[in-house]
């Protein structure tokens, strides 16, 4: 047997208490069937790929999976190597609400702030 130690890594995407909260909002709201939300990066937007957060109703084999206070959050397995290091939060303010994101893998984003580039 080997002595070798292993440690948990950390999550691809460290979410803020405000993204915790939301998540907790989200899941108390879900339909019946949901398991959790999970974020995805799919391709859209002038930039190529955009962030999308959703209800899923199974987990797939390559998702990273987080659980949170409030519920099980998701990421996409073929999107995290386009997140690893973000940082995952929930602003609102007098005219909009939404999931922000501090990408440190995005080399560009376009205009509109709707899509991004790796």
């Amino acid at each position: 047997m080997s002595d070798t130690k292993t440690r948990a890594l950390p999550a691809a995407v460290t979410l803020t208490k405000g993204a915790e909260a939301r998540i907790a909002e989200l899941m108390s709201n879900a339909p019946d069937d949901a398991i959790g939300v999970k974020l995805s990066t799919p391709r859209r937007g002038c930039s190529g790929l955009a962030y999308s957060v959703d209800y899923i109703t199974e987990e797939a084999k390559f998702d990273e999976k987080i659980e949170t206070p409030g519920g099980t959050f998701y990421i996409d397995g073929a999107s995290v190597l386009y997140l690893v290091g973000s940082i995952m939060d929930w602003v609102e303010d007098d005219f909009t609400a939404g999931f922000t994101f501090e990408n440190p893998n995005a080399k560009g984003a376009c205009g509109c702030g709707e899509s991004f580039m790796v």
